[in-house]
């Protein structure tokens, strides 16, 4: 029998990206994503339903979505369900379930250094440190995903 795990997502962060370092210097992310669904009710109302998910990125992937992503920002998260089990020091046996993310999409304009946190201003870092600013074809790098 073939096995398949595979998630995608599509919603918004609940909160700023957090992002810590592994002894040996690998940067893990962790993100929350609300995902919102209508259903339709026997009584023939549509309901509001809302999904909360943890997500946890590796590498340069975490770094960047804590680069760029803040809480509000709508991303695309690709990955597979992943289940951690662990004990407490007061030795009481915790689990979760989360989903690790393979690849991160934004969906919306990101935020930059010192942008607004209402993610007014957009751009993205450019090689030595200039503003972004519109390129030969006459688009705006800034609009851009910076996968």
């Amino acid at each position: 029998m073939a096995d398949l795990n595979r998630v995608f997502l599509i919603g918004n962060l609940t909160r700023d990206p957090e992002v810590r370092y592994t002894p040996k210097g690998t940067a893990v992310g962790d993100l929350s994503v609300a995902v919102n669904t209508s259903i339709r009710g026997q009584d023939g109302q549509v309901k509001e339903e809302t999904c909360f998910v943890d997500i946890v990125a590796w590498g340069r992937q975490a770094e960047t979505a804590k680069e760029f992503l803040h809480r509000g920002s709508p991303i695309f998260v690709e990955g597979r369900l992943q289940f951690d089990q662990w004990e407490t020091r007061e030795g009481e046996k915790r689990n979760r379930l989360r989903v690790r993310a393979e690849r991160i999409q934004f969906l919306g304009r990101g935020k930059t250094a010192g942008s607004s946190p209402s993610g007014e201003e957009t751009g993205r870092p450019r090689e030595g440190g200039g503003p972004p600013g519109p390129t030969e074809g006459g688009v705006d790098e800034a609009d851009e995903v910076p996968f």
